[in-house]
């Protein structure tokens, strides 16, 4: 609590020789407890913030009062005369963040006590009370829903059960489920979170489609409940996109088996291998596709053949899926640049197969040259730097000599200026900086750097002179 009492001191001999009994005994403000709060609203809805319901000590004492309306480092941003005008005071306009609300008793003569000062500097005779927070929460965002589409053969008497489904690592919202609708937006089920929503069996459901949506929201939503429509919800709150869940009859494509894969976007043909078809797969007519995470069909290979010959490589960093789909005549939006969850017809897509083709490049590193004298005084490299261009999983840095041979594997740039280069001798040492996916090969002291083996990208080189 902000509090701070400056008062005269007066020492007691002339007190005995100076007053009288006709002399006022100086007021000690007190401000006393403020009560009411915390209070929670959503910044920037564009409905009005009002707090209500604070009240003062009924014993506070101060010849002049006034609220005080403080950010969390005691910043002065209003000064409310009364609890009416605090009470009218829009929360709303102030943005995400932090107010307090403090109650302030003092004497003529207060210093500091205007808008743009702070708090804490206040010079006079006064009191602050405790202070109550104002928390204005950002207004929900659901963000994306990413997986699926899912299609299910519905009535087989098989469990089906939706799985990974990510939420954004963005949502914003103080509360959270999933939503699952039928097509009009009916809700059939609110699973509270990703393990309910994936114990869910969509088999029961008969034919038909449903979606999944996430929902961030805040307290007093109303309408959330089963057998409502999810268009009729009520409050502060955020739905994501929906992820389709299709319960289809016959045909059936069965499980595509093989990969996953992961690939190196190097300019290196990629081509997918091994995988096969369901022996028992039913359908008349068949066909591969491959679509990006989204379902946006980016082709159709026909036949195995056809899809072993896809170069991935050219498609730039990023995930596809390869699907297997077996169908019957009038099918529609098997097409490319459509998307699979818009298919129409008697159709079954398989399970999908992931291609991830990772990008890496180390970037640009500054800093030096560097030369030394190999003098028995430690020589440190400093004041390198990355440009933040790299991409990669992985990293670390690599100490080579002139010929490439590695001689450290520094795992950080404080590590690098961390090495005594006057130990190694009369020579030159070069400094790289490498990023790297999944499993790197020959990446240890005694190996040489130019037999890298993995998906990998070294920057250039920073010359370190011993003389």
């Amino acid at each position: 609590m902000i509090k701070r009492i400056f008062l005269t001191v007066i020492t007691i001999g002339l007190l005995m020789t100076s007053c009288s009994d006709d002399d006022a005994t100086p007021i000690i403000p007190d401000a006393g407890v403020l009560s009411g709060g915390p209070f929670t609203f959503v910044a920037g809805d564009g409905i009005v913030d009002n707090v209500s319901g604070i009240t003062t000590d009924p014993n506070a004492i101060g010849s002049n009062r006034t609220f005080v309306v403080t950010d969390l480092d005691g910043n002065i941003l209003g000064l409310p005369g009364d609890i009416t005008a605090l009470e009218g005071v829009d929360f709303d306009g102030a943005g995400v963040g932090t107010c307090l609300i403090w109650y302030l008793r003092y004497e003529d003569g207060l210093v500091g006590a205007e808008v743009g000062m702070n708090a804490n500097n206040l010079e006079g005779r006064f009191d602050l009370s405790n202070s109550i927070s104002v928390f204005r929460n950002p207004e929900p965002d659901a963000g994306t829903l990413s997986g699926g589409p899912f299609t299910f053969i519905a009535g087989d008497g098989m469990v089906d059960n939706v799985s990974g489904i990510t939420t954004d690592a963005n949502a914003v919202g103080t509360n959270s489920t999933f939503v699952i609708t039928d097509a009009d937006g009916n809700i059939l089920g609110l699973p509270g979170d990703l393990a309910a929503l994936e114990g869910v069996d969509f088999d029961g459901a008969g034919v038909g489609t449903c979606l999944i949506w996430y929902l961030r929201f805040e307290d007093g939503l109303t309408g959330a409940e089963m057998g409502m429509n999810a268009s009729n919800l009520q409050g502060s709150f955020d739905l994501s996109n929906s992820i389709a869940v299709y319960r289809k009859p016959q045909p059936e494509a069965g499980t595509l088996s093989g990969g996953p894969f992961t690939f190196c976007v190097d300019g290196e043909v990629d081509n997918v291998s091994g995988i096969t078809t369901d022996m028992n797969a039913v359908g008349t007519n068949s066909t591969f596709v491959i679509t990006d995470a989204d379902g946006n069909i980016l082709g159709l290979p026909g036949d195995l053949a056809a899809l072993e010959g896809v170069n991935f490589d050219e498609a730039g960093a990023g995930v596809c899926l390869i699907w297997y789909l077996r169908f019957e005549d009038g099918l529609t939006g098997a097409e490319v640049g459509m998307n699979a969850s818009g298919l129409q017809g008697f159709y079954s897509l398989s399970n999908s197969i992931s291609v991830t083709r990772n990008e890496v490049s180390a970037g640009i590193i500054s800093g030096g040259p560097f030369t030394f004298n190999v003098d028995g005084t430690p020589d440190f490299v400093s004041g390198i730097t990355l440009d933040g261009t790299a991409k990669g999983t992985n990293s670390t840095w690599v100490i080579t000599d002139a010929s490439g041979n590695i001689l450290g594997l520094p795992p950080t740039l404080a590590d690098v200026e961390g090495v005594n280069f006057d130990g190694a001798g009369p020579g030159v040492c070069l400094i790289w900086y490498l990023r790297y996916e999944g499993t790197l090969t020959g990446a240890s002291m005694g190996q040489n750097a130019n037999d890298l083996q993995g998906c990998f990208s070294l920057s250039n080189s920073i010359t370190v002179t011993r003389n």
